[in-house]
């Protein structure tokens, strides 16, 4: 865990086998840092919020995306069938595992074997929309979406739009699939210190390394928070008055702290008032 307060590191420990050059898994922190790409691009004109993912990416034309904006992509808003039931290997989440190969594969395994070919596959359930629901298929698109655009591989265009201008300290590494697609809903393996930079750029509004690293209007879009009304169904009784903008856990009760979280206790956790960034890993066992 590292807390900077006003930039400063005012508390730094590292317990077990990692150390301050250890990589570690991020998981869905990852998809903070993904969600930031997307709204960089869109800032410079390159993507529409409001564009139908089916004219974005064609490959989802058949797909439950089809008629999502991409806006409802990068909100969580979509109606998917899709469930992100971590201990059900017949879920959603675990059919991707699966396609990813982030998980061993059952004898016999005659599915996807790539993240591109599996998401296609995805059918629609409900209106999109109408609610926020945490589904990390959305990021991975977003992902899809970034590289297409660029023309570049996700971990490319990650180093040219932010390690490289926030002056990162060390590599990161990015878990692929078989196809070489960075699993951009959690693949990221930064270090600590690494992981605190991103977030006290975003405190203060895209400044760091000297420099305007992100564009400040990508931060203020995040910062402003999406939907309360969508975001309440989803039950998150810790987070009340919450909601989820452009990949971000956003808390304004909380100082209007926003946070990037992983499963297992990753976590980035940035409150503007209190002038505090906070970076975690974590390596719960359930």
């Amino acid at each position: 865990v590292l807390v900077l307060h006003k930039g400063a590191i005012v508390y730094e420990r590292y317990l077990g086998v990692t150390k301050p050059d250890t990589p570690h898994i991020a998981f869905s922190v990852t998809k903070s840092f993904v969600g930031t790409l997307a709204e960089i691009l869109i800032h410079e004109g390159r993507l529409d919020p409001a564009a139908l993912m089916a004219d974005l990416i064609p490959e989802l034309a058949g797909s439950g995306f089809a008629d999502a904006t991409l806006r409802q992509v990068l909100d969580m808003t979509t109606a998917l069938d899709f469930s992100e039931e971590y201990t059900d290997p017949n879920s959603g989440i675990g059919a991707m595992s699966n396609a990813l190969g982030l998980t061993p594969r059952a004898p016999g395994y005659s599915g996807p074997t790539d993240v591109y070919a599996y998401l296609p596959s995805i059918g629609k359930a409900g209106t999109h929309g109408e609610r926020f629901t945490y589904r990390t298929c959305n990021t991975e698109v977003l992902g899809w979406l970034v590289a297409r655009t660029e023309g570049k591989r996700l971990d490319q265009v990650l180093s040219e739009r932010i390690w490289v201008p926030l002056g990162m300290e060390q590599d990161a590494d990015f878990l692929t699939d078989s196809s070489g697609m960075p699993f951009a809903g959690g693949g990221l393996n930064p270090v600590l210190r690494d992981m605190a930079r991103f977030g006290e750029a975003m405190r203060l509004n895209g400044r760091g390394n000297g420099c305007q690293a992100l564009p400040a209007a990508v931060v203020e879009t995040v910062r402003a928070g999406g939907s309360k009304t969508e975001f309440a169904p989803a039950g998150y009784v810790w987070l009340p008055d919450g909601s989820y903008k452009s990949q971000w856990w956003i808390m304004p009760g909380n100082h209007g702290a926003f946070s990037a979280r992983g499963i297992h206790g990753q976590a980035i956790y940035v409150d503007p008032v209190a002038e505090v960034t906070i970076a975690r890993f974590g390596s719960h066992p359930i």
